[in-house]
């Protein structure tokens, strides 16, 4: 148990988590993230408030951004804008089929990072040539894949939330076309492709979800028992975890909670045999008496 915070490095980008230490910054607040390349400037999200679960192992804030911190971030911000509008004009002299993503500069070694994303590789050398010349300093590029060109330039989902991957997501894990038909999903490109045109990441959140679920659940056409009868599955609703029920007495469907539904009337059989056994759970003699006013109402609707 601890005190944690987020924070973040560009508007709307993505959280951070650290131990504020012996600080207690507000929401909006400046403050040291300490990084490979040193500290840099970062702004609270989250104050500081304490979690229940063990937090070792987080960064700690070195400590809050003075005035001369602001005035680097701020140099900072004007020297990746530069660099943005040097990097789109040499691209265009070049003739080359790239498109900038993003830019990182260093102060402490005058070194800048261009991130870019393209169809294919890209001979860049004279273009990093061209373009430390111009910046007068140390120039990298970098290329991206989809996924993580859609983490940094950010955007907003299907959900009408922003994309996991620009806010919480550490790392990209595999999805499968097989996730989206286990989840019963239309297997339309637009339909469960993401920002980036690559299969969506919730995909892969979900999925356990339904595994659990058809392990569980009966199978499409199977009679079940509810405490309103017997009952046919016709559907299942993960998200609600329930069943849609088409009720043998009247062909009326309804849906009904997993839980309380009986599995199948063979399964039970064959698992407790004649189904006296609910009736002797309800004796405290185990005599396996049954119809008296002890019978549990699960007793009744498993007895043959």
């Amino acid at each position: 148990m601890g005190l944690i915070c987020a924070v973040t490095f560009t508007d709307r980008g993505r959280l951070y988590y650290a131990d504020p230490g012996a600080l207690t910054p507000a929401v909006g607040d400046y403050v040291l993230y300490p990084t490979t390349e040193g500290p840099e400037v970062a702004q609270v999200m989250w104050a500081p408030q304490w979690s229940p679960q063990d937090i070792g192992g987080l960064p700690r804030l070195t400590g809050l951004a003075e005035p001369e911190h602001l005035t680097a971030l701020a140099d900072g911000r004007k020297k990746r804008a530069e660099a943005r509008v040097a990097a789109r004009r040499l691209i265009r002299a070049h003739g080359l089929p790239m498109k900038i993503v993003g830019i990182d500069h260093v102060l402490t070694d005058n070194r800048t990072v261009v991130y870019f994303s393209a169809p294919h590789r890209v001979d860049f050398r004279s273009l990093v040539r061209d373009l430390g010349a111009t910046l007068k300093g140390r120039v990298e590029l970098r290329q991206l894949s989809a996924r993580d060109e859609a983490r940094v330039i950010g955007g907003i989902g299907s959900c009408g939330r922003d994309l996991c991957c620009s806010t919480f997501m550490v790392d990209f894990e595999p999805v499968s076309v097989r996730m989206a038909k286990e989840q019963e999903l239309p297997l339309n490109p637009l339909r469960i492709s993401g920002a980036c045109g690559r299969l969506m990441c919730c995909l892969k959140f979900e999925h356990p979800l339904y595994q659990d679920f058809a392990e569980n659940a009966p199978a499409v056409g199977s009679c079940v028992s509810t405490p309103e009868g017997e009952a046919t599955v016709v559907g299942h609703s993960v998200p609600t975890d329930s069943l849609v029920l088409r009720m043998n007495a009247d062909g009326r469907r309804t849906s009904c909670a997993m839980a309380s539904v009986c599995s199948s009337r063979k399964a039970h059989d064959e698992f407790y045999g004649d189904g006296t056994v609910g009736s002797a759970q309800a004796s405290p003699s185990g005599s396996g008496a049954s119809g008296g006013s002890d019978a549990s109402p699960a007793a009744e609707h498993q007895a043959p």
